[in-house]
């Protein structure tokens, strides 16, 4: 029997909204990217696809919003000392993102003997995607809540990351080509997928809704007020003029509001629904990783966009999503059953997925 004290019973319980949204992004990533590679261009110009692609767009924040909610929502609030007790593990977590990151970028040795080590090659390498941008915002953030006391200072300081960076960014992507090209993709410009500027201003928006509703139940009370919140920030953006640009501060809103509408709905959705999807948040990660080479190809090898390439009907195209969606999630469960065979004691302070964020630290 484990002791009183051990450190996984001091832990929150899982809450079944974050798995089960997660469950939901990891879905429609992978899925997205398969069509995004399969389908026809006679197909994908269907008005179905067309709904489904402007509803696709938030995958990535919901990602990062859920990852920044469960930054805080991991934190035991009987222990003041939580956020520096489980400091260590969020730094290897961060780490092990950064690493995954970079690693899907390698163009293998054949490309690099032909590109040498210039600036060509070090933007395809140090190219900043969802996992880095993740691995970065998790690093900042485990390391504001260890050095900032108390809720109001932390709160504070959520506020001030959340609303900032996106404000920040059209300045920061006009600043990037003064810094050394391993860095302009971290801070943004064009070319650059998920840059700090603005992606990582989701993250803080999740912790910092994490932090304000952590009082309320998971359920109707924190989806209630998520549905407020959601409605309150897409109001506002409908009195402002849309700007659909990558630095936009207004297209941060808008997502975060559609984000805060999905948390919502999980909340609301019965525990066994969403019970369906958590299984597959918690291996987003690996899901993550597995997935994007088989798509888009790895370190030379090509993937399903280069040997089959953009002619799939919609039916056959969304077969072949399911079918690696549901290969992906097995080999990523094989993997924690071997994990669990060969570090046993490791079981049981699994995050939460991917990158996207940790909730079991």
């Amino acid at each position: 029997m484990r002791s009183l004290r051990s450190p996984a019973l001091l832990l929150p319980p899982r809450h079944p909204a974050l798995d089960g949204a997660r469950g939901f992004a990891v879905m429609a990533m992978v899925m997205g990217h398969t069509l995004d590679a399969l389908l026809a261009p006679v197909a994908r110009s269907h008005p179905w696809v067309q709904k489904y692609w402007e509803f696709r767009g938030i995958t990535a924040p919901l990602f990062l919003l859920v990852s920044g909610w469960a930054i805080v929502a991991a934190l035991d609030a009987r222990r003041p000392d939580a956020a520096k007790a489980t400091y260590g593990r969020r730094v290897q977590r961060a780490l092990l993102l950064l690493f995954f990151g970079y690693l899907l970028h390698w163009p293998g040795w054949e490309t690099v003997l032909a590109l040498g080590w210039g600036d060509t090659l070090l933007s395809h390498v140090f190219a900043f995607d969802a996992l880095q941008c993740i691995g970065i915002s998790l690093l900042l953030g485990a390391t504001l809540l260890a050095l900032v006391p108390g809720t109001w200072g932390r709160a504070a300081a959520l506020t001030t990351l959340a609303v900032g960076i996106p404000l920040a960014s059209t300045a920061a992507w006009e600043a990037s080509p003064l810094l050394p090209s391993v860095l302009q993709q971290a801070v943004g410009g064009e070319g650059s997928h998920f840059p700090l500027f603005p992606w990582a201003g989701y993250f803080f928006a999740g912790a910092l809704a994490s932090g304000s509703l952590r009082p309320l139940r998971s359920g109707w009370p924190q989806g209630l007020a998520l549905t407020v919140l959601g409605l309150g920030l897409l109001g506002i953006t409908q009195l402002l003029p849309a700007d659909w640009s990558p630095s936009s501060a207004w297209l941060v809103a808008f997502r975060v509001g559609q984000g805060f509408l999905v948390l919502a709905v999980m909340n609301f959705v019965p525990v066994w629904l969403s019970g369906l999807l958590a299984p597959l948040g918690r291996v987003s990660l690996w899901v993550y990783v597995i997935h994007l080479p088989v798509v888009y190809g790895w370190a030379g090898t090509p993937g399903l966009a280069q040997r089959v390439g953009p002619q799939l009907g919609l039916a056959l195209a969304l077969l072949a999503g399911v079918g690696l969606l549901a290969a992906s999630f097995l080999l990523a469960r094989l993997g924690q059953w071997l994990r669990g065979l060969t570090l046993p004691w490791r079981v049981g302070s699994t995050t939460l997925g991917v990158g996207p964020g940790a909730q079991r630290v």
